[in-house]
């Protein structure tokens, strides 16, 4: 199985995020042991600052992350959604690369990876989800 991975799940694990990196980083060893990790350029340019260069390239070696460079058709697709979005009355600005992520994912890919913000459900219906499951919370022991 060919998956796809967001930003958001590398970004808990390369910050050590203390709500999702352990959910994440379970997410993607399960991913990794179902088949290929792939990512595209807008993962790669939403990561890079945690990173400098060669750490993110041993990075992505050491997470077997794969380097799937978009098409005009999943570009063709991403715009089709945000016009969709946009006619909706949504605004323009940071999600577009949402958008360019879900419709890479939805093209190269059988599943993408990802902490679903609703966008994904709402544009990209055919897109299987693997969303790494809720973080536990922790309940203060009664005195």
């Amino acid at each position: 199985m060919i998956t796809a991975v967001d930003s958001s799940v590398l970004l808990d694990v390369l910050c050590d995020d203390p709500v999702h990196a352990d959910s994440s980083s379970a997410a993607l060893y399960t991913a990794m042991g179902e088949g290929r990790l792939i990512v595209c350029e807008c993962v790669l340019a939403e990561i890079r600052p945690a990173l400098s260069e060669p750490d993110l390239r041993t990075f992505l070696k050491d997470w077997h992350l794969d380097f799937v460079p978009a098409t005009i058709e999943s570009a063709m697709l991403a715009g089709k959604h945000f016009d969709h979005y946009l006619k909706r009355g949504g605004r323009e600005g940071r999600v577009m690369p949402d958008f360019l992520i879900g419709a890479h994912a939805q093209l190269h890919a059988q599943r993408l990876l990802a902490r679903d913000r609703g966008y994904l459900r709402d544009y990209f219906k055919s897109l299987k989800l693997f969303i790494p499951e809720k973080p536990k919370t922790l309940n203060a022991d009664p005195l």
